[in-house]
This record gives structure tokens, sequence and C-alpha cells, in this order.
């Protein structure tokens, strides 16, 4: 029995991408389509778009890095976008056995990192507006990122004398910063170094060259310096 394809225009809808960026990523070896008997009609297999769409984390790298397009699926360009979002995976945590304790747990830092780049950015994101936001349940893994100012640039508004990003995200993540724009859900950063140390959940930030992993039953709060530096803020949260 002949397997059943894709076209390219079932495979843009599925991705939540534009055809000229199917046939863009075919031809620079991104999403490489299937042509049957030498054709120039595209087709894709199902699991390898669903496989495609799943590297979470190198879709956030690669946009907030060098602008390269994701599916649709993924971007919030609007908070409200973003929190009607959280509260489907909020639902879609209930459904799953095993998450009565955590799931709550995970939608608030989620909801805190996410928060935390649409309030210290607004009306002055530095080119695209908005977020990544994608999730996987069954791999349990949880990505967020934005092209805006960095947690540096942000708070040099109001701590001028702060000298790199590490010493920046430290702050961010253990002080209470007085004048800066306020935090909708609790403490923003601080209340998610306090949920993360405190349970079942691990988490990768980085903004600029700072990097925080907390991870493990033995993980503490630690901010290094990485290799490269990343524009706006990167999280991964796994549980």
């Amino acid at each position: 029995m002949e397997e059943e394809l894709f076209t390219i225009s079932q495979a843009a809808k599925y991705l939540g991408v534009s055809l000229n960026t199917l046939r863009r990523w075919d031809e620079n070896g991104r999403l490489i389509a299937i042509r049957k008997d030498g054709g120039t009609h595209r087709y894709y297999r199902e699991k390898e778009l669903e496989i495609f769409a799943s590297d979470l984390m190198k879709f956030a790298s690669e946009w907030i890095q060098e602008s390269v397009e994701f599916p649709n699926r993924f971007y919030c360009s609007t908070s409200s976008i973003f929190n009607a979002r959280l509260t489907k995976m909020e639902y879609e945590l209930m459904q799953k056995p095993g998450f009565e304790k955590l799931y709550s747990l995970i939608v608030l830092i989620t909801g805190e990192i996410g928060d935390n780049s649409f309030a210290h950015n607004l009306g002055k994101w530095p080119d695209t507006a908005g977020i990544f936001f994608g999730y996987d349940l069954v791999k349990r893994i949880i990505v967020l990122a934005d092209r805006g100012l960095g947690i540096l640039e942000t708070l040099r508004q109001v701590r001028p004398e702060l000298p790199s990003h590490v010493m920046a995200v430290e702050v961010a993540f253990t002080e209470f910063i007085s004048g800066r724009s306020p935090e909708k859900r609790g403490n923003g950063l601080k209340l998610v170094r306090e949920v993360v140390l405190e349970q079942s959940i691990d988490l990768f930030f980085t903004s600029g060259d700072a990097e925080v992993r907390m991870k493990g039953s033995g993980k503490v709060f630690h901010v290094t310096r990485g290799q490269r530096i990343v524009r706006g803020c990167l999280a991964k949260i796994e549980f």
C-alpha cells in the first residue's frame, strides 16, 4: 500500500508557515521534500513533519540569534495570546495522570517567564515583538524565548552600574528591584528560582552570555558565563 503523503499546502498548514518558507527550507536543506518519480511537486511524510516541529530549542535558538522563521503555532505576538495558550497548556496538563500536584507550579513559572518578557519590553522591542512559546508534554519540556532587550539592558534602566550579563541575571533572580516595572504574577524570576529549587522541575535560562542551570535533585542556583551571547532571553523548563 502506497504511503500517504502531505502536499506542500497541507504541510504548510500543519506547520503554520507559508508555502515560500517550505520551498526555502527544501532548497537550503532544512526540511527536504519528497519528489515522486523525479517530478517537481513537493510532498512530506507526516512523521517527518512531526519530528521537525518537535525540536523546540532549535527553533527558539535560531529565531533569537538569526531571526529564522519557525512554525506559527509557537509565536505569541501579544501577552493575551500567550496567556490564552498558557491556559490551554494548563488544561492539557490537568488531564495527564501524575501531574495533580505539579501542574499549577509548572504553569506558574512558565507564566512568570513569559510575562517577564512582555512586561520589560513593552514599547521597546528592538524588532520583532512577542515571544516563542512551545511545549511538548510527552517529552516534558517547555521552551520560551524573546528577541527583546535582554536582562542587562532592562535592569540598567534602574541599575546603570551593573557591569555584566552575569551580574544582571544574578540580580534579576535574587533581588526585588525598586523602580522596575511591576511583575504581574508575583516576583518574576525570583519566584521562578524559588519554585524550581523546591520542586522536581529543572530550568535552563540564558540572556546575553549569562546562563542559569538548575537541574537534578541536588540543584543550586548559580549564574555562569556561557560560550555565546544570546539576544533577549531563552528558557527551557523540564519536569
